[in-house]
């Protein structure tokens, strides 16, 4: 166990400030972060035994956490629309 925290800047340092400017302006994405730093202090809290739980929740929660870093990185990857294209 690592007991650090993974948070977002840390995973991707060099796009904090396009994940800034997406959570500004897409819902989805916003909700997505937000649903990753909820989840991630909940790892964080059980690998320190603030809130202890069993290994099948743990990977349950490691396994969360991956999916939604997996689609945020997707996300962050994805070429924004040019002015024009919005209609």
């Amino acid at each position: 166990m690592s007991h650090v925290p993974h948070e977002l800047a840390e995973e991707f340092p060099e796009l904090v400030s396009h994940i800034q400017h997406l959570r500004e302006t897409d819902g989805h994405f916003h909700r997505i972060t937000d649903d990753y730093h909820e989840i991630n202090r909940e790892i964080h809290r059980a690998e320190t035994d603030i809130e202890p739980c069993d290994d099948s929740r743990m990977t349950e929660m490691r396994k969360r956490r991956m999916a939604l870093k997996d689609e945020i990185y997707g996300m962050l990857m994805k070429p924004e629309p040019a002015a024009d294209d919005i209609g």
